[in-house]
């Protein structure tokens, strides 16, 4: 009689920064596998050392993971368990674990996850924006053609879009969501979990010029409304002019109330704001 000797690969979620965030299932996994899959052996070192861990480390990334992810699979075939790790949040989210996970299936080899914090959804729940229905795009293409098309591909998307990005590239994204998406709320959430979490809720015109020189730092994540319906943007310039000096009428300063109008409204807010001086 032959005897199955595959072990199991368990996707573990780690902090999105605040350590105290690994529960305990999270942290008895770790101790019991027999090795992890880290994507930055260094960050999952100083993870282990807060918690006493004492565990043997395989680095597993973007440029490795073709010939990696076969050692890794073939040693859980052999018996051993594996937690896969990222440097922070769920694996397999916009990260190289999804090709692990996908190649363990292919194998028969059983994968169990061990969830935890995920930045999209942190940030979607205290961004006040629409969650009934989204999209998680991820992180836009550094090459300009694949941006454009990507942008392109989801223009009319009217789902609220969630996109990860880098700070040295805010600006530059910034812009090309205002291009392409045209004016539109959004919602810029920044450092989750950590001491200086900040949720920045403006308009991608005015965010464009808040931080065009980067001026932004740690992880972010973008939240954006979708494209309104027909219904909703079938106005013309000067009723949105209208609506925006009832709010001046009401109390509201000439400059909150034109970027107010924007927000609800495909006109720019600088137009509406000429017209109400």
């Amino acid at each position: 009689m032959s005897i199955d000797l595959k072990g199991k690969l368990y996707v573990v979620g780690t902090p999105i920064g605040n350590l105290g965030d690994l529960s305990p299932r999270a942290v008895n996994t770790l101790e019991s596998v027999d090795f992890i899959a880290a994507e930055d052996t260094r960050v999952t070192m100083k993870l282990l050392n807060h918690f006493g861990i004492k565990k043997e480390m395989v680095s597993y990334f973007e440029h490795n993971k073709r010939e990696r992810g076969e050692l890794i699979c073939h040693r859980i075939a052999k018996g051993e368990n594996c937690a896969v790790v990222t440097d922070a949040g769920m694996p397999a989210i916009s990260d190289p674990g999804q090709d692990l996970v996908a190649l363990c299936y292919e194998m028969g080899i059983e994968v169990e996850s061990v969830p935890g914090p995920t930045a999209f959804a942190t940030a979607l729940a205290i961004s006040g924006m629409d969650s009934g229905r989204f999209t998680f795009e991820g992180f836009l293409s550094v090459s300009k053609k694949s941006r454009r098309e990507h942008l392109e591909e989801i223009k009319d998307e009217k789902r609220t879009m969630i996109f990860y990005e880098a700070p040295h590239k805010l600006s530059a994204t910034l812009n090309d969501l205002l291009h392409v998406l045209g004016d539109r709320n959004i919602a810029i959430v920044r450092e989750l979990t950590k001491i200086h979490e900040q949720v920045i809720r403006t308009t991608l015109s005015d965010a464009c010029d808040l931080y065009a020189a980067n001026n932004l730092k740690g992880e972010i994540v973008l939240i954006i409304e979708g494209k309104k319906t027909e219904t909703q943007i079938a106005i013309t310039f000067d009723d949105a002019v209208f609506m925006a000096r009832e709010l001046v009428d009401g109390g509201m300063s000439v400059n909150n109330a034109a970027k107010e109008i924007a927000a609800q409204t495909p006109f720019k807010k600088g137009d509406i704001y000429k017209h109400l001086l």
